[in-house]
């Protein structure tokens, strides 16, 4: 039984998650109150991983990152990061792949807080961040759950961009998901049963959380 393919997919939801957190929460923030006439092509950009099937972004990424690009070139011989067939370039995939499951719930969240809320930040004295920060995160905190849950179980039942970008390498870029189908193409179903069923309780188990913090149940229940 291998279980670096399980280990493989929760580190890659782990580290795929806290990047989205850290740049979806000023992005959000920008969609939710910018005027700009370039909002609707950012916007549009943001959300297409939700149409796109993810080979198709698989395939781009494969094109932009590849050592006879330009782009790819410079990432391999300048900054001597590698991209294709390495676990840096699966958090890239992820985090582009799963962008707009963070950054939707928070772009939500503020967009639903009445503006005297800011203002009355703005009077008391509070600068533009001490009033993102300690004013308007903190009244959308089940947005931000969202977010970070939905992020992460996106991320975990990834499997077409990843197995593009990553490949299928053992210990390093071979997910649960891919793991799955390998075993599945072997007719070893009881092994693909045994991946399948632990993402299944897991995925269950946080999402049955989060509606029960959202829903105020735990609450409920402590009291």
């Amino acid at each position: 039984m291998e279980w670096a393919p399980l280990f493989l997919s929760f580190k890659l939801a782990f580290v795929t998650t806290f990047i989205l957190l850290i740049i979806s929460i000023p992005l959000g923030y920008w969609l939710a109150n910018s005027k700009s006439k370039w909002k609707p092509i950012l916007e549009t950009l943001v959300s297409m991983p939700l149409v796109l099937p993810p080979t198709v972004i698989g395939f781009y990424l494969l094109v932009a990152f590849s050592p006879s690009s330009a782009f790819g070139l410079f990432f391999s011989e300048v900054i001597g990061l590698k991209i294709l067939f390495s676990f840096t370039g699966l958090i890239l995939a992820s985090v582009i792949y799963s962008l707009p499951f963070m950054v939707h719930p928070i772009q939500s969240g503020l967009s639903s807080l009445p503006s005297s809320l800011r203002e009355a930040s703005y009077v008391l004295g509070k600068s533009k961040w001490e009033t993102i920060w300690y004013v308007l995160l903190p009244n959308i905190k089940a947005s931000i759950l969202t977010g970070l849950v939905l992020s992460f179980a996106h991320t975990i039942g990834e499997f077409g961009i990843v197995l593009m970008i990553g490949g299928n390498i053992p210990g390093e870029t071979k997910l649960a998901s891919i793991a799955i189908y390998d075993e599945v193409e072997a007719l070893n179903y009881a092994q693909a049963n045994f991946y399948a069923l632990i993402l299944v309780i897991i995925c269950f188990s946080i999402l049955l959380f989060v509606y029960l913090i959202n829903g105020g149940y735990v609450k409920r229940f402590w009291k």
